[in-house]
């Protein structure tokens, strides 16, 4: 895995959870309007895929304690 910076982390965060916004409202959009559910599928898997980005990128963002 690459090393990246605490500044790298803070704007890929800031990144994906934009992507993560913008996919909520458009699945939002979708649902009410009866729109296409193999795309909603597809949009609903690639926000848990951001989520789980998401997830990672902030566990880095805590430091290591000592034991």
């Amino acid at each position: 895995m690459d090393t990246w910076t605490p500044s790298e982390i803070t704007e890929r965060l800031a990144s994906l959870r934009a992507e993560h916004r913008a996919l909520d409202a458009r699945i939002t959009h979708m649902a009410a309007n009866g729109e296409d559910d193999l795309e909603s599928k597809r949009l609903k898997r690639r926000r848990l895929q951001l989520k789980d980005c998401i997830a990672k990128l902030e566990s880095l963002q805590i430091p290591d304690e000592p034991a």
